[in-house]
């Protein structure tokens, strides 16, 4: 009986970047039946990664693999470590930053799939100048995502954090 084996190298996957944040495609909701998407993301010391944003449609926990992740989860203040598990349930505001002075990296399960699509689109009109801010504001909208970007220059101040 031969059975079907499917292996992602650490070299593969598509990779995206939104400014610092690195997004690595490793399981793709296509492959789910939309049940789930798993991306990596990278992020270099004292980065944003998102600022306060509130997902309609998802749910999101991040697996810590290396360096130190700041979160905000609500009203809560959060740092977690490697094997620390996040859970970001959807309709909850959260942020999340490189709380350390080493690159971090995490895995993000984002359930139902579907998301995921946002770091593909988004990334290429993030890097173009200047930036198409109607076709952002499209983007945005369409994955149903709220975002507070008058909280980014709060949580570089509070947090320490790098910005650009």
């Amino acid at each position: 009986m031969e059975t079907a084996r499917s292996v992602l190298g650490s070299d593969e996957g598509q990779l995206v970047h939104l400014f610092a944040l690195g997004a690595r495609y490793m399981i793709d909701g296509d492959t789910t039946n939309r049940a789930f998407s798993l991306v990596e993301h990278r992020l270099p010391a004292r980065a944003l990664g998102a600022p306060l944003h509130t997902h309609r449609n998802e749910d999101e926990y991040s697996y810590i693999l290396e360096g130190r992740i700041g979160l905000q989860l609500g009203e809560d203040l959060l740092v977690a470590g490697p094997g620390d598990l996040v859970m970001k349930p959807r309709g909850i505001p959260h942020a999340f930053w490189n709380a350390g002075d080493e690159e971090a990296r995490l895995l993000e399960l984002i359930s139902p799939a579907g998301f995921e699509g946002y770091f593909r689109e988004l990334a290429p009109l993030l890097a173009a100048q200047p930036m198409d801010e109607a076709a952002i504001g499209e983007i945005v909208a369409r994955y149903q995502l709220d975002i507070d970007f008058s909280s980014i220059p709060v949580l570089a101040e509070r947090h320490g954090l790098r910005l650009g």
